[in-house]
């Protein structure tokens, strides 16, 4: 691998752990491109190569699965996970929880039974698959 393939990809890298840790917060594709030091167009396009998905769709899957967590694990109700998350509305949240999971919130909170599984199974279990 070249440097400036090695130098792309912790670029990339580096932007993809900013939306691990602040996905509740509002991040979009300039802030992101501003992270990774590129422009936005080639962040995009980067950042799709390099994963396999845009950054957006990326970053909603993150939030979908930490609400997925949170219906599991919490009584919380699905508008305050909605905002808790990162999303701006519980219709967008609905939508695209169901886009990913294949099911509503609500269906899924009914379905998801908290066993005494390790926590390792359970995240590998869920994860949605897109």
């Amino acid at each position: 691998m070249s440097r400036a393939a090695e130098e792309t990809n912790r670029r990339m890298l580096r932007a993809r752990d900013a939306m691990d840790r602040a996905y509740a917060q509002p991040l979009d594709v300039p802030a992101l491109a501003r992270i990774a030091h590129v422009s936005e167009a080639h962040f995009t396009r980067t950042f799709r190569a390099t994963f396999g998905e845009t950054p957006h769709r990326y970053l909603q899957r993150r939030r979908v699965e930490r609400a997925m967590s949170l219906l599991r694990e919490t009584d919380r109700s699905v508008t305050d996970i909605c905002f808790q998350v990162g999303f701006g509305s519980p219709g967008t949240f609905s939508r695209t929880f169901r886009a990913i999971v294949g099911r509503s919130p609500r269906a899924y909170r009914k379905e998801a039974t908290a066993t005494n599984v390790p926590t390792c199974f359970t995240m590998a279990w869920t994860r949605p698959h897109v």
